[in-house]
């Protein structure tokens, strides 16, 4: 009987040492997963007319004014995000890009400044430093291309089809994309039509295509109206896109607008994506913090 008893109590303490091992690898492995949570945030800026306080004025803020605050936010909830992790997981990065590159030679230097990255190494006084640069440099870029007045237009089409798989995602992070447009898409440079889709979208196009009656939905599915695909498989893309700003006119503008965009981007299964309107930064920066930490 004592045999009995003291392989019974030899198999309990076994049996407990290797739960005890399985629940602490689990917490081991969970753990893991819980910091790898990298993020990988570009912010695509359109220097279009559309920044132009002549040509567009707005008596409550200039958009040129919106799109530096909505940067701020954007920086904001990636500096946020980046406190809310040990050091030792740090490998974030954040970065803006312009397609084409505007004219003047000293905004390459300042994309290199807002190209930022986090790895275990960062010391305490980066965080400074990126809220410094961000506060600052977003606004010299926009006076820049106001001042130089050589408004060339956004090849936002062409920045998906041939760069955004290369600049904006990394297959370890979680990828996050800000567009800064009014919502409108054209280059002289890449425009053309295949079918009933088109590489560009202009007021004027919208109006061509009769997109301003309530029934737009349907035209725009009838006839197949919408951007060409420009990539095949985003899913690992999140985009938001800030500052929808249509033209007067048409009261059903806006929602074309949004609609193209949202057609494109499930194109391109895109399955993560927000489209808000030129609003005040205050009323869009706690959308931009949750979009930054996923929520």
């Amino acid at each position: 009987m004592k045999k009995i008893f003291y392989l019974l109590l030899i198999f309990f303490l076994i049996s407990s040492c290797k739960k005890e091992e399985i629940t602490t690898e689990e917490k081991i492995k969970d753990s893991i997963i819980a910091d790898t949570n990298n993020i990988n945030v570009s912010i695509l800026i359109d220097l279009s007319d559309r920044i132009d306080p002549s040509t567009n004025p707005n008596p409550a803020m200039p958009y040129f004014q919106r799109d530096t605050e909505y940067i701020k936010a954007i920086e904001k909830g990636f500096l946020n995000h980046m406190k809310s992790k040990r050091i030792i997981t740090y490998d974030d990065q954040m970065q803006v890009f312009f397609n084409p590159e505007p004219s003047d030679p000293k905004i390459n230097d300042f994309t290199k400044e807002l190209k930022v990255s986090f790895d275990k190494n960062t010391s305490k006084d980066y965080f400074a430093s990126v809220e410094k640069r961000y506060f600052e440099i977003p606004s010299y870029i926009y006076q820049s291309a106001i001042k130089d007045g050589k408004y060339v237009g956004s090849d936002i089409w062409e920045f998906f089809k041939n760069k955004v798989k290369d600049y904006c995602i990394k297959g370890d992070k979680r990828n996050i994309l800000f567009i800064l447009t009014d919502g409108y898409m054209y280059h002289e440079n890449t425009k053309f039509t295949e079918e009933n889709k088109t590489s560009y979208l202009t007021g004027k196009l919208i109006k061509s295509n009769n997109l301003n009656t309530s029934d737009f939905k349907n035209t725009i599915e009838k006839n197949k109206y919408g951007f060409v695909k420009a990539n095949d498989n985003l899913s690992n893309l999140e985009v938001i896109v800030l500052g929808i700003n249509p033209e007067k006119g048409n009261p059903f503008e806006e929602a074309v607008i949004k609609e193209y965009w949202e057609n494109w981007f499930k194109d391109m299964k895109i399955k993560n994506y927000q489209i808000k309107s030129a609003d005040l930064p205050s009323n869009l920066e706690p959308i931009i913090l949750k979009a930054v930490a996923g929520k």
